[in-house]
């Protein structure tokens, strides 16, 4: 599809200036020139856009390295904002009408003190969009380190907890590295949907499906306890 300038404007909320410097910048390709003074865009140039606005926005790149990155777009994934934003905001599980609090808000609204909030940062238990971040999601896991303290209970199960999720956040970046390798104009798609599918589909799937495993072992041996 083709569109004019102004409805690229419309279209991705970029004034016309900024996208004429993205294009003398060489982020974006040339328009296709109609005639004098007339040039048409395509959907590669509102895709672009979108993409350059999320990685200045949420990533706070440099056009320097957003540059750098689309000049080696056949070995990244991060090169498309239609695949990268829905998978990037499913993965934060924040809402768009989230409620942000500040931490001396967070503080006055918890038992815990701000040694051990920081500790909980640190830890990875907690992890706030900023210092300043904090979410209800980030408060309701306060409140279950409130309730392991309130029946005397040590919160280092949970940072055990977040020390596995980190490793496994980092193999599955090894998965997507390795899937990046593979890439080519006519599979992009497919490894996109692969991504996808083991991280919002598959992973719970094998999560959830293994713990009730380990819970149905621990219910049997109790049963056979009780004979």
């Amino acid at each position: 599809m083709e569109y004019k300038i102004s409805e690229v404007v419309k279209v991705t909320d970029v004034p016309k200036s900024t996208i004429l410097y993205y294009i003398k910048q060489g982020l974006l390709p040339e328009a296709k020139k109609i005639k004098s003074n007339v040039h048409r865009y395509s959907d590669e140039h509102i895709e672009l856009i979108k993409y350059i606005k999320y990685m200045q926005h949420e990533m706070q790149a440099s056009i320097e390295q957003i540059r750098h990155i689309l000049a080696k777009r056949d070995q990244s994934f991060s090169s498309s904002a239609a695949m990268l934003t829905p998978l990037m905001e499913t993965l934060s599980g924040l809402e768009h009408d989230e409620t942000y609090y500040s931490k001396e808000e967070l503080l006055s609204m918890v038992t815990l003190d701000q040694t051990l909030i920081e500790q909980l940062i640190e830890d990875k238990v907690l992890l706030p969009t900023d210092p300043n971040g904090f979410t209800d999601k980030d408060l309701s896991v306060i409140r279950l380190i409130e309730k392991f303290n309130s029946v005397d209970v040590e919160y280092s199960i949970l940072k055990e907890y977040a020390s596995h999720a980190s490793a496994l956040a980092e193999l599955e970046g090894s998965v997507v590295k390795s899937l990046c390798a593979k890439r080519d104009e006519e599979n992009f798609s497919t490894l996109w949907q692969i991504t996808f599918e083991m991280l919002l589909n598959i992973k719970p799937y094998i999560f959830n499906r293994n713990t009730h495993e380990v819970f149905k072992e621990k219910l049997k041996g109790e049963i056979l306890q009780s004979r």
